[in-house]
């Protein structure tokens, strides 16, 4: 019973990450540029079709809203759509960023949503944060100090999860402090040998993890990592009332500080999980790359800055990046932290100050290591403005595939591509 539950929540959970649920109706939205890119001051068409099998929908009732990302509407209209579709002039931008159409059709009483972002000279976005003088100081201090804690390792092997090739564990390692851990997903070949390995950092949230068994199978160690201090083996139930209670909007936490802010303990934590990696008699001693989307994409980005060890990574749509975007009358990264629901408690100036030692975009900077990127335009948690703001900083060697429609997902297409330039960088192929 209890591999069944497992089993459930295992596939649960990939269905969240993965691409919407089709619908009988569709909103479709595309710009008049197949690769959805224009040069500032170039106006854009956005072509707007709602189709029910495949075929327009005559006399669906539309509304559509043209804004730059995350900000107030510039144009908006509502009309019947006669012949199912309508071609709109969505205006320009005259700096780097972008520009967002979204429809909404109203069939027999249900809405329906599209959009699609065009996107004015992404590669000269400029990150509206800067990187606080002592943010090295700062962060080879913390390092330094969370070297001296123990490891204090303990691993359960979980008997029910290990396959004829794979040994799987629940691992706890002691964090940046004494008496804080980081628990995690363990899954290690069986055969004897030294392996490359993968540090894979989980997004927002709170839930039980699965490890990576498909990777190990292939012949990495893989180990996936939860960030809040709790078993990742618990019922789900216990996670849900965690994000409904203590761990509420943890994401603020301490934000007054950078000393207390939350992200500290996780941003150590994952170094501390390569501290653990590099303890593995089965770890090869070289080959260590990291991954993960959304907050895990920001922790991928943040990890291979903050340690040399890792020597690959992939990121997903990362998070926390420009975060003082909206101070700067644009779209920021999650969590949004001073938008315009959240500046009156965080727009304080000590929130604003800790933030820039966080932000991804200072992270990239330090980047000295290969990195493949993904991401699509149409981005709502994660606006690409933001994303970009972190990327064109990264003067390391850099890939970037873009699966332009996607929003905060991904298709198994990203994968297809990524999972193989990871897996042959640190195989050596």
């Amino acid at each position: 019973m209890r591999r069944v539950l497992f089993s459930f929540w295992f596939l649960l959970s990939f269905a969240l990450a993965a691409q919407p649920t089709e619908k009988i109706v569709k909103v479709i939205v595309a710009p008049d540029h197949t690769n959805w890119e224009y040069k500032t001051g170039e106006p854009v068409k956005f072509t707007i079709t709602v189709l029910q099998y495949g075929n327009p929908l005559k006399n669906a009732a539309l509304k559509y809203e043209v804004m730059p990302e995350k900000m107030p509407a510039t144009k908006t209209e509502t009309l019947t759509l006669a012949n199912g579709s309508k071609v709109v002039e969505g205006g320009t931008l005259k700096k780097p960023g972008f520009l967002r159409c979204m429809a909404t059709a109203t069939v027999n009483g249900k809405e329906y949503v599209g959009l699609a972002t065009a996107g004015f000279d992404p590669l000269k976005i400029e990150p509206t944060t800067n990187v606080p003088p002592d943010f090295q100081a700062f962060w080879d201090k913390a390092k330094t100090e969370a070297a001296k804690i123990p490891l204090d390792t303990r691993l359960t092997l979980l008997p029910d999860r290990c396959t004829e090739n794979v040994n799987v564990y629940h691992v706890s390692i002691q964090n940046f402090a004494l008496n804080t851990r980081v628990y995690g997903i363990l899954c290690v070949p069986k055969k004897e040998g030294k392996y490359p390995a993968i540090l894979k950092v989980p997004g927002a949230g709170a839930r039980p993890y699965s490890g990576d068994v498909a990777a190990a199978e292939k012949g990495f160690i893989t180990l996936e990592i939860g960030i809040h201090g709790v078993p990742v083996t618990m019922d789900v139930s216990v996670y849900n009332n965690l994000m409904a209670g203590a761990l509420r909007n943890y994401w603020t936490h301490g934000l007054d500080d950078k000393d207390q802010y939350y992200y500290k303990r996780v941003y150590l934590g994952c170094v501390r999980a390569n501290d653990f990696i590099y303890s593995l008699p089965q770890f090869d001693g070289q080959n260590l790359g990291v991954t993960g989307g959304s907050q895990g994409g920001a922790l991928s980005i943040v990890t291979a800055a903050l340690d040399n060890r890792v020597k690959y990574l992939v990121a997903y749509y990362p998070a926390l990046s420009d975060l003082t975007g909206y101070l700067h009358d644009r779209a920021g990264g999650w969590p949004h932290l001073f938008n315009k629901d959240n500046y009156t408690f965080n727009g304080k100036k000590d929130k604003i100050e800790t933030s820039k030692y966080y932000d991804v975009v200072n992270f990239a900077r330090l980047l000295k290591v290969p990195g493949f990127y993904s991401w699509g335009f149409n981005d709502e948690t994660c606006p690409p403005t933001s994303m970009y703001a972190a990327y064109n900083v990264i003067t390391a060697p850099k890939e970037l595939y873009l699966a332009l429609e996607t929003g905060h997902w991904t298709y198994p297409e990203q994968y297809e591509i990524t999972n193989p330039w990871l897996y042959g960088k640190l195989q050596k192929r």
